[in-house]
């Protein structure tokens, strides 16, 4: 009898049978996924790292003796397995394999260190950790040893492009090596087989913002956002999709590592930001489509040595994860004659994304439609009532492709999701008569300054049109009368000299409000990033609440920096 993991909040029996009538739900398990498209393509190139090359038939036969390793080394059904790996084709076989045993993947960046890994590991319960031996500078063996001595739950470290000969850790790449599949590893593997009505993964969320938080997602709902975002923005077997963040984060792993498999097409891994590796690779591999942050596709705009490089083969630019301002978006269509899709997002499950017919204006003013018709967006006022189109208020949504409870945090649940099942997304926005979403700001970004609620996203905007201005970020900053105050940060762009009556007057020029001035601007040179390559809010607000307090806390009067 199925029975869902503890701690998972399962879906309501009548919405899961509308999913499964409704064929909204494939009935497919992530293993299954690698397994069709091998047997389709066995021959086709699938996965591309700096470093090596490989099919579907190889990275399904990878993953089957990977799988045969895991079940020895006593990897069980539904135990948690961090998976800390950088983009390398290692990842493939690695999550697959877990996938085909009905253990479960734990997404781990490959920048964690060892407190958020012994976060996430305790919160999970992890038992099994696959990480690599060195990742650029970086030593693992010493944070693997000081994580081991806090979570002595951890039975199993497996090593990918090394090995260590100590009781507990196993070479990855020995246990592809070692463990062809026999008539009866295949017959056990076919009883290991999960549920696709079973948790399939598990990504935290929250790092940033607040504690992080555990999000579980079955292979029903997690193929089905997949699915339908791929065949939104035309996903499909000619592609030659690029990721460059960390596929340890849910843009790079959804939309660039699952839509890719889903779609048949091949990917190609970048282990790194830099841009002239970017467009290096964009070159070689002909790459037609790359899944990325804004802050990414603004760096590559930004290069000044992009005209040497032929990048004709991209036809389109899944951009998400941050607010992709109309310049940028304007750039990408007009200087590199790419398609941009404007996305939304998260770990959670709701997606978002422009149509190929969707002009301009739309892609820069919108984030699109829905990509799964089944799913349900609406926004709702304080009260929690329902808003007519183009009011703003809080974004709410349920559906198939959404997740229904953060793992084993009753308290965070009650918080976030209503009566009716809708999950609060802390974003505010608006929702027109056709379907499309505009993100406004996000509730927790939200200045509240003497009572008046500013949008930090709108104030971004706006500056972002300024030509000098390469990055911005608005923060909330702390002040003794007002509560608080609107602070911007800006790295101009290279050679440009701007000052705070600079960007004042052009704000002015843009008819901007009173409460969209911000009283307090930082020029700095290079703006901080979180690991996912999103900007770090957090990091601005210590940065200023530091300044302040050097300063002796208080800023009465519009401080000109």
């Amino acid at each position: 009898m199925f029975r869902l993991l503890e701690g998972a909040v399962p879906y309501p029996a009548e919405d899961a049978e509308k999913y499964l009538r409704g064929r909204w739900w494939s009935g497919l398990t992530l293993g299954e996924l690698l397994d069709r498209a091998a047997a389709i393509h066995p021959d086709k190139e699938a996965f591309v790292d700096l470093k090596d090359r490989v099919t579907y038939g190889q990275a399904r036969d990878r993953a089957d003796r990977l799988a045969v390793g895991f079940m020895n080394l006593g990897i069980q059904p539904l135990d948690r397995v961090l998976v800390q790996l950088p983009n390398w084709t290692e990842f493939v076989a690695a999550y697959f394999a877990l996938q085909k045993i009905g253990a479960i993947p734990v997404m781990l960046i490959d920048r964690y260190r060892q407190l958020e890994i012994e976060q996430l590991a305790g919160m999970t319960g992890a038992t099994s950790w696959i990480v690599p031996l060195r990742h650029g500078k970086t030593d693992f063996l010493p944070i693997i040893h000081d994580v081991l001595r806090q979570c002595p739950r951890i039975e199993r470290v497996m090593i990918a492009r090394g090995d260590v000969d100590l009781p507990g850790f196993w070479s990855l790449e020995r246990l592809i090596a070692e463990n062809e599949p026999t008539a009866a590893d295949r017959v056990r593997l076919a009883e290991r087989s999960p549920d696709p009505m079973q948790v399939a993964h598990m990504g935290p969320t929250g790092g940033t913002t607040g504690a992080p938080k555990i999000v579980p997602r079955t292979h029903n709902s997690l193929g089905c956002a997949v699915e339908y975002c791929s065949k939104s923005w035309q996903q499909h077997c000619e592609d030659i999709n690029l990721i460059v963040g960390s596929i340890g984060h849910d843009l790079s792993f959804t939309k660039g590592f699952l839509g890719s498999v889903t779609t048949l097409g091949t990917l190609v891994m970048l282990d790194g930001t830099d841009t002239q590796v970017i467009c290096e690779t964009i070159q070689r591999e002909k790459v037609t489509a790359v899944v990325w942050v804004p802050t990414l596709a603004q760096r590559l705009l930004q290069y000044e040595d992009l005209e040497r490089y032929d990048l004709s083969s991209l036809k389109k630019m899944h951009s998400a994860g941050g607010a992709a301002h109309p310049g940028l978006v304007r750039d990408v269509f007009r200087r590199l004659n790419v398609r941009f899709y404007n996305g939304y997002g998260a770990t959670e499950g709701m997606t978002t994304i422009t149509r190929p017919v969707d002009d301009v204006e739309t892609v820069c003013t919108t984030v699109g439609r829905p990509t799964c018709p089944c799913d349900i967006y609406k926004v709702v006022d304080a009260k929690g009532d329902e808003l007519p189109s183009g009011m703003p208020g809080e974004l709410l949504v349920k559906g198939p492709s959404v997740f229904t409870g953060y793992y084993r945090n009753p308290e965070e649940n009650a918080k976030v999701f209503d009566a009716d099942g809708f999950f609060h997304t802390g974003d505010v926005a608006t929702i027109s008569p056709k379907g499309y979403v505009t993100i406004t700001g996000r509730l927790k970004e939200m200045i509240n300054r003497g009572g008046e609620s500013i949008s930090a996203t709108v104030i971004e905007g706006l500056i972002d049109r300024h030509p000098d201005v390469a990055v911005v970020a608005v923060i909330a900053m702390p002040d003794p009368l007002m509560g608080e105050r609107v602070c911007a940060y800006i790295q101009p762009r290279a050679g440009a000299h701007l000052c705070f009556d600079d960007v004042i007057t052009f704000l002015r020029g843009q008819k901007a409000s009173v409460l969209e001035l911000p009283e307090r601007i930082e020029f700095i040179e290079t703006m901080p990033y979180t690991p996912a390559q999103k900007l770090d809010k957090q990091a601005l607000r210590a940065d200023i609440g530091k300044k302040l307090e050097a300063e002796g806390g208080a800023t009465g009067e519009a401080t000109r920096r």
